[in-house]
């Protein structure tokens, strides 16, 4: 097997919760070597956020939930305590040898246990430091902490996002997942890896990299930023609506719900055809797309009623025979038994101490000569505390075993 695009790249990672730890995942899925700092005791806040837990053999408590399992595959876990002095001579020795080293700390933070940047380029110039925040290392509201959700709402998400103006239970509203903080992930890893090129490709030099959660928010609404920006106008919440082709939305059906976007007027036409209704295609209210725009409340209406009359395989069926974009409305259930998604492998097992064959979902993306085959668990607290601390710095049983009684790993 050929090695993997990052084997070699050594990663010191300091990031809690999610958007740190989910780059750092995407990484180290890539051949990095991740080595996961966490707090002796209680470890990445993200193991206190709630159940579901795995199960211990033996029955105990455990901090191996959800929230930490879908962000820390392929690391090793090390607990070191950054507030005692002896803690952070340990990172500083680890931050040597790093080609990269990451961290989610309040702005300043770090400063005071010489762990900052300027501290750690003093003693590593090649060091590719990347802070991941809330708001980013300048502004008013830099020394400010938040969460996924406050960055909906701050950065404009949650209000284009929700029911209609009008229809029951409108106003603005949270996207399910803790979709910021992924799409931050993202660009922490981008970051990172244009970073690494630099330094390859221009002297070796290294540099901070400032990546932050509302930045990220406000780049991700693309078009609907824009269109403030070139009108002055918000866009309106549009529910399902799609944000181009019309008609485009959710549809309920005999005996369930099915997502349509009718992408252009030849669409459109063969979509009348199949609901029964090809004379709608010549309405000159609908013959264009900015026509149908225009008319929006009017055609969805006419296409909520006429799917109300077949059960959504019905629908399916005829619409992709017409080569129409649709697709069922599916539970998590449905996703993971769907054959295409089984097909695509995209969820994995590995061999976790409390389930051996836990599931997990795989990196998505696919290489054609440096495939990613291997999945490791995501580490139990400190699990490689002893082994990264013997074999990079050296530290024997005696050192060891005398910083575990300071309570320092």
């Amino acid at each position: 097997m050929s090695d993997l695009p990052l084997s070699g790249i050594k990663i010191l990672d300091l990031t809690r919760v999610l958007a740190g730890p989910l780059s750092s995942q995407m990484l180290a899925d890539l051949g990095a070597e991740v080595i996961k700092i966490e707090r002796p005791g209680g470890g990445d806040d993200a193991r206190a956020f709630g159940p579901p837990y795995l199960v211990d053999p033996e029955g105990k408590e455990n901090n191996n939930n959800s929230f930490y399992l879908c962000a820390n595959r392929n690391k090793k876990s090390v607990t070191v305590d950054l507030a005692k002095p002896e803690g952070q001579e340990i990172i500083r020795e680890l931050a040597k040898s790093s080609d990269i080293m990451m961290e989610n700390f309040k702005v300043g933070d770090l400063k005071r246990y010489q762990l900052d940047y300027e501290s750690i380029r003093a003693i590593n110039p090649g060091i590719i430091y990347c802070s991941v925040t809330g708001f980013g290392q300048t502004g008013p509201y830099a020394p400010r902490a938040g969460y996924d959700a406050i960055f909906q709402a701050m950065g404009g998400l949650m209000s284009v996002t929700g029911h209609m103006d009008g229809e029951p239970g409108a106003g603005p509203m949270k996207v399910g997942p803790s979709i910021v903080d992924y799409m931050t992930g993202m660009n922490t890893s981008i970051g990172i890896l244009a970073a690494l090129y630099h330094r390859k490709a221009n002297g070796g030099a290294g540099q901070h990299i400032d990546v932050c959660l509302l930045d990220t928010v406000v780049a991700s609404l693309s078009h609907y930023a824009q269109i403030y920006l070139v009108s002055g106008n918000t866009p309106p919440r549009r529910g399902t609506w799609g944000n181009g082709g019309m008609p485009a939305g959710v549809f309920r059906c005999a005996d369930g719900d099915l997502m349509l976007v009718v992408g252009n007027d030849a669409q459109f036409a063969r979509t009348c055809a199949v609901l029964g209704k090809p004379e709608l295609a010549a309405d000159p209210k609908f013959i264009k797309n900015n026509d149908r725009v225009v008319h929006g409340k009017e055609i969805m209406a006419i296409f909520a009623g006429l799917f109300l009359k077949q059960k959504v395989s019905h629908w399916l069926e005829e619409l992709e025979k017409a080569g129409i974009p649709c697709g069922p409305v599916n539970d998590f259930a449905q996703v993971f038994a769907d054959k295409h998604v089984r097909e695509r492998g995209i969820e994995i097992k590995v061999n976790h101490p409390f389930e051996p064959e836990l599931s997990l979902i795989r990196n998505p993306i696919t290489f054609s000569e440096t495939p990613v085959k291997e999945y490791k668990a995501p580490p139990l607290l400190g699990q490689n505390t002893r082994e990264v601390l013997a074999s990079k710095l050296g530290y024997d049983d005696a050192k060891l075993e005398a910083l575990r009684e300071q309570r320092i790993i």
